[in-house]
C-alpha cells in the first residue's frame, strides 16, 4: 500500500512537470517573436556567475499606483519587431490590430515579466555584454518565454 502511494505521488510529479514542459514548448513553437528593449540595471549586479539579471524598459512604463498585482500589458510591435507599451489591458477591452498581450506581475514594487534572468554557459559572459534586447516568444494569452538576447542592431548574441 505504501509503495502505491509513493508511486502515485511520483507519477503526479512527473505528469505535472511534463505539462509544464509541453506548455513552454507550445509557446516556443507558436509564439510571436517580440523584442523588448533592456533597461539599464546596476552594473555591479549585471552579470553574476552564469547568468545575467534583466530588466525591461517596457516594465518601467507601466503605471504602478493602485494597479492590479498581476495582469496583462498591451504591446504594439514597431517595424523592427520591438514591443512598445500601449496600456494595461482591461479584460473587457478588445485589442486593436497589431496589438498583443504580455503577462506581468508586480513583485517588490517592480513589474516582472517572468523572464528576468538569462542563463548561459560558464565563461561566456563576454558574449552577452552588448545585450540591448531580450527576445521572447509570446502567445495570444500573453504567456512568454525568453529565447535569447540581441545586440543594438538586433542581431542574436551567443550564436557561434
Amino acid at each position: 500500500m505504501r509503495a502505491r502511494v509513493i508511486f502515485a505521488g511520483l507519477a503526479l510529479v512527473v505528469v505535472a512537470m511534463a505539462v509544464l514542459v509541453i506548455r513552454k514548448e507550445r509557446v516556443l513553437s507558436h509564439g510571436t517573436p517580440v523584442l523588448l528593449e533592456l533597461a539599464p540595471v546596476d552594473p555591479r549586479s549585471l552579470i553574476q556567475g552564469d547568468y545575467m539579471v534583466l530588466d525591461y524598459a517596457v516594465s518601467r512604463e507601466v503605471p504602478r499606483r493602485n494597479g492590479p498585482e498581476e495582469g496583462k500589458l498591451v504591446l504594439r510591435l514597431d517595424e523592427q519587431g520591438v514591443g512598445r507599451f500601449v496600456r494595461v489591458h482591461a479584460p473587457d477591452a478588445p485589442l486593436a490590430p497589431g496589438e498583443l498581450l504580455l503577462r506581468y506581475k508586480v513583485r517588490g514594487g517592480r513589474v516582472r515579466l517572468g523572464a528576468e534572468s538569462f542563463f548561459f554557459q560558464e565563461g561566456h559572459a563576454e558574449r552577452y555584454t552588448g545585450a540591448r534586447y531580450g527576445e521572447l516568444r509570446v502567445t495570444e494569452d500573453g504567456s512568454s518565454v525568453l529565447v535569447g538576447l540581441r545586440d543594438a542592431e538586433r542581431r542574436p548574441l551567443g550564436v557561434h
